[in-house]
């Protein structure tokens, strides 16, 4: 694990000659069968309703579950009824399943219990997003537009507009795995019928693009984020001047840990591995306060948490600016119904 850490902290730097004689060449070897994979891909099948793919051209998370919701939300605003497919990291099992409110992070994934427990939206997984697709709309007649989280080099899915996410990082040194974050390689502009989102205060590539807001929200306690109840900055407040233990399973958790500083909170950070299973409880048993993130939460029952410790969900406000949802809405056909 240590190890896995050391390499992608080399990724956001330039590279130091070991890493050149070592990692380079099996850089040159990733790209080659990265191309070599995408010529052989069979064609994209073509589904009835149009399709958004959000992804990170970057491995790891750059923002892609909260742009999900978000363009969730806008499309819904402009009268489309979106569902959402995803791959379901880390569960069992291939095949397509339809994620219910009941459903387990191992059945289903964390990101996409997360994504349907926030948006309401209709959810499918399957490792062929098509064959989620076509489960999901043969469930939702209703269903007119679907939204794809994460996807990018998943060829044989449709898309009438891909959406690609940054962070601050942007592109990092700008090689390929393992010597570099990228997925495939950056052209100089994005491809046709593609938007780029940064997640962050300023564009970090050189891609035009458009900025989102991001912000904490509030925080509620965990047995109120799993009976549905909203986040208040009230309680976010009332955790200043305790000492906290915050704990963050994604890619990027030290993101998390300075909203929280910034928040005026006295945290001990405990950083955790993507998609962290929470098997066995990572805090100490004397632990009074922990929080941590929703996709955290999504694994943790209140039930679990014994003894005096206090688990609070402190949740993200994740706000494009208009023109991101003008310049979306336009990449789609008109609506055929009303």
């Amino acid at each position: 694990m240590a190890d896995g850490r050391r390499l992608e902290r080399g990724w956001w730097q330039p590279l130091t000659l070991w890493r050149r004689l070592l990692l380079l060449p099996l850089s040159w070897l990733y790209g080659a069968l990265a191309a070599l994979h995408r010529a052989l891909a069979r064609p994209a099948e073509r589904l009835p309703v149009p399709v958004i793919v959000i992804g990170n051209l970057i491995a790891g998370g750059a923002g892609k579950t909260p742009t999900v919701l978000a363009t969730v939300e806008l499309l819904r605003r402009a009268g489309w009824v979106p569902g959402i497919v995803s791959r379901g990291y880390g569960r069992q099992g291939d095949e397509p399943v339809l994620v219910r409110a009941d459903s387990t992070p191992q059945a289903v994934g964390d990101e996409p219990l997360l994504l349907q427990r926030r948006s309401g939206a209709p959810v499918a997984v399957a490792r062929d997003r098509v064959a989620a697709a076509q489960a999901l709309l043969q469930a939702h007649a209703e269903i007119d537009v679907i939204v794809s989280d994460d996807g990018l080099q998943h060829r044989r899915l449709p898309r009438d507009a891909q959406v690609v996410v940054f962070d601050e990082r942007g592109a990092g040194n700008g090689h390929l795995l393992p010597a570099g974050p990228l997925r495939e390689p950056l052209p100089a502009s994005p491809p046709p019928r593609t938007l780029v989102l940064y997640n962050a205060e300023r564009p970090s590539t050189a891609w035009p693009g458009f900025r989102a807001a991001r912000r904490l929200a509030g925080a509620l306690s965990l047995a109120d984020w799993w009976a549905g109840r909203p986040p208040s900055a009230a309680a976010l407040a009332s955790l200043r001047g305790r000492p906290l233990l915050a704990a963050a399973g994604m890619a990027a958790p030290q993101r998390f840990f300075t909203m929280l500083d910034a928040a005026g909170l006295q945290v001990i950070p405990c950083p955790l591995p993507d998609h962290h299973d929470y098997a066995e409880l990572p805090w100490p048993p004397r632990t009074a306060d922990v929080v941590v993130t929703e996709k955290d939460a999504v694994k943790l029952r209140p039930e679990r948490i014994g003894g005096a410790t206090r688990v609070w969900v402190v949740t993200l406000d994740f706000a494009p600016e208009p023109a991101y949802a003008d310049a979306l809405l336009a990449l789609l056909p008109a609506r055929t119904h009303a």
